[in-house]
């Protein structure tokens, strides 16, 4: 995520969008990131659960997704889920995430959401190392895996120290990296049983498409590259990226 008085256009043209309530909103925990926005019919299929990014920081959280959780569940006649989570804290206060409290969110959050079946998963940015994390942890919530703009080697993303430190950040300072990279590095972690996708634009500069790219080589995955397309356009509804993405989450 990117300061607004740095946003480039494809960001200026998210955050421009108006913020949409969603139909209902149903806990998984106690926490109050631990929450689920639903958008569309609840009793309609499929379900899309999203992740949102932010670098897992509490200052960032699920609204800018809102417009793109609204467009989905229109487009594809089902049910999206807008996922929250606990996130790291900052000066602005404490989000009582990081290791492992952001990662053991995830499997109750797939368990609360509607149906009995798995879940086509997606997640941008931050939130596409998750849904990758998740997708390797709990194979039988997911029936498919999308990952744009994903953060999907955090070994790499801590190596180039992607918004400040990041990494460092979510796992608990510098010095604790190597030993927890293991439990939450997609990389490290066994391949999806569900088949992945990856968007990633080439002119991303906020998460260069080279993660994505290594993702692919080491674990697999189908990617997709995107020319001329930065970090945002993929998730901002009306977009050429964005109509990239709803197939992606729909192919057989």
């Amino acid at each position: 995520m990117t300061a607004v008085d740095e946003l480039d256009d494809e960001a200026r043209t998210l955050f421009a969008l108006k913020r949409v309530p969603p139909t209902r909103t149903l806990a998984y925990g106690d926490h109050p990131s631990q929450v689920v926005d639903l958008y569309g019919d609840p009793s309609a299929r499929p379900v899309v659960a999203l992740l949102h990014g932010g670098f897992w920081r509490e200052r960032y959280d699920r609204t800018y997704l809102t417009p793109l959780a609204a467009a989905l569940a229109e487009d594809l006649n089902g049910c999206v889920a807008l996922i929250e989570y606990r996130r790291v804290g900052d000066a602005e206060g404490d989000g009582g995430g990081g290791f492992p409290a952001t990662f053991d969110d995830l499997p109750p959050a797939l368990a609360a959401l509607p149906g009995a079946g798995p879940v086509v998963l997606a997640g941008h940015s931050a939130g596409g190392h998750l849904a990758l994390w998740a997708a390797s942890r709990c194979p039988t919530a997911v029936s498919r895996v999308v990952g744009v703009a994903a953060v999907a080697d955090l070994a790499r993303a801590h190596e180039l120290g992607l918004s400040d430190g990041a990494v460092a950040g979510l796992l608990g300072g510098a010095g604790r990296v190597a030993e927890r990279l293991d439990e939450t590095d997609p990389m490290r972690m066994p391949a999806p049983a569900a088949p992945v996708v990856l968007l990633h634009g080439e002119a991303d500069a906020d998460v260069p498409v080279e993660l994505s790219r290594r993702y692919a080589r080491a674990v697999g995955g189908r990617l997709l590259e995107l020319p001329g397309t930065g970090h945002y356009a993929p998730v901002t509804p009306g977009t050429r990226a964005y109509e990239t993405l709803r197939t992606a989450l729909t192919e057989p």
